[in-house]
């Protein structure tokens, strides 16, 4: 017969047993940022244009078995666009548009990541742009390359929601309200833990 001792030994094993199996799968991830990209697309007077953000930093730390228990903060360098009429760069940072002086950087925290197929995640959280801040929802596929992790996806934005383009900008058939943000984030894992 197995005593009262006993047992809340074993439970103890159990959990931590559980506890080391729930994290085997999890590990901290090092962005590659030289094979990640952030752009966006916007229409101006119809045209499509693409422009690319140069820096942006990441802190995930994944759990591939749990995804709902994994972490992901994701940071953008306002003052890193790159427009494809470079005269245009500078236009972007005044207060009409990105305020950058102000509102240096843009910020997605996720409260929630969970698993829809083997390849695809839904990611749930907060983006904070211009001292606004909204909640998203948006779709990632997720797959792995050798040691390496990588997540695509796109998500719209309304930029007036986040008053990007103020005064006569607020004129959508200037500059669409509509802007796509595609991603490509390819991590390593940090020490090549895994």
């Amino acid at each position: 017969m197995v005593s009262a001792l006993q047992k809340r030994w074993l439970l103890g094993m159990a959990v931590s047993l559980l506890s080391m199996l729930s994290t085997a799968f999890a590990w901290s991830e090092k962005l590659d940022a030289s094979q990640s990209s952030v752009a966006i697309t916007f229409k101006q007077m119809d045209v499509p244009i693409t422009a690319y953000f140069k820096r942006f930093s990441s802190q995930l730390n994944f759990n591939a078995a749990h995804p709902e228990l994994s972490q992901l903060e994701f940071d953008i360098d306002m003052t890193s666009l790159n427009l494809p009429a470079p005269e245009l760069n500078g236009e972007v940072l005044k207060k009409e548009w990105f305020n950058s002086a102000a509102f240096p950087k843009a910020q997605f925290k996720a409260s929630q990541i969970k698993r829809i197929n083997a390849a695809q995640l839904e990611v749930s959280g907060k983006l904070t742009l211009k001292g606004r801040t909204q909640v998203l929802t948006f779709r990632v596929l997720q797959k792995q390359e050798a040691q390496r992790l990588v997540f695509e996806g796109s998500i719209p934005l309304k930029r007036l929601s986040f008053q990007i383009g103020e005064g006569e900008w607020k004129d959508t058939s200037m500059v669409a309200d509509e802007v796509i943000v595609k991603f490509k984030i390819v991590t390593t894992p940090i020490n090549g833990a895994q």
